[in-house]
């Protein structure tokens, strides 16, 4: 493990805390600052492992709310009640066991493919997941509900902004304190989703669903 990892201020509380990983400040400080999380939600985690997210969503939803996770790896057991883990790919919630009657109040997604060392590589790459998140969006999330999206920053950051808040009324990146200062990660926060396109889904879209995935993430 990195000398850095072993010293960072939120490695060390998150393990301090209970925590699986450091990335659950991250999305506590989303939720403070930008209200995702409400008592009673249902959400969508996507990319779920190894479960941090998970963790807070439970907290913050409270019992009679709920969390289902989806990843290719598997979760560690030992979460909240009102938490289920998935072993699936993301872009098939159906696929991966989510009910298919479920909308979602939010979908969140911490969703990072395998880096590469190229920035602009790893960038695009990015940007495909986050263009995963948006399309399952007429499928899973409630009118009116919130998404939330990893990526990392680069040249095709103002074009998927854009396409975002065609679907969203309020779209605003936000990189949290609990992301290291040399990451390019930032996280796009959207609220108040529009619904789908008028006239709704067709049945030739919904059976084919949304673009594969890079490998790896």
């Amino acid at each position: 493990m990195a000398e850095r990892e072993i010293h960072d201020h939120w490695f060390k509380e998150a393990k301090r805390k209970g925590y699986r990983s450091r990335a659950a400040f991250k999305l506590m400080q989303i939720d403070d600052r930008r209200g995702v999380l409400s008592k009673g939600d249902q959400v969508l985690d996507l990319g779920c492992a190894p479960g941090s997210w998970l963790q807070v969503i439970a907290e913050r939803v409270g019992p009679k709310g709920c969390a289902w996770g989806i990843d290719l790896k598997e979760v560690d057991a030992g979460l909240p009640d009102n938490v289920t883990a998935l072993l699936g790919n993301a872009e098939d919630p159906k696929g991966a066991g989510v009910p298919t009657d479920f909308l979602f109040d939010s979908i969140l997604s911490d969703m990072m493919p395998s880096t590469t060392g190229s920035r602009d590589t790893d960038h695009f790459r990015s940007v495909s997941v986050c263009e995963l998140a948006v399309d399952l969006c007429p499928h899973w999330l409630k009118p009116g509900g919130t998404l939330v999206m990893k990526v990392l920053e680069g040249s095709a950051m103002p074009q998927l902004l854009a396409d975002t808040k065609k679907l969203f009324g309020r779209v605003k990146p936000l990189k949290p304190e609990a992301s290291r200062k040399e990451s390019t990660e930032i996280f796009v926060i959207a609220h108040d989703y529009k619904g789908p396109p008028e006239g709704g889904i067709t049945e030739s879209a919904a059976s084919a669903g949304p673009p594969p995935v890079p490998e790896g993430w």
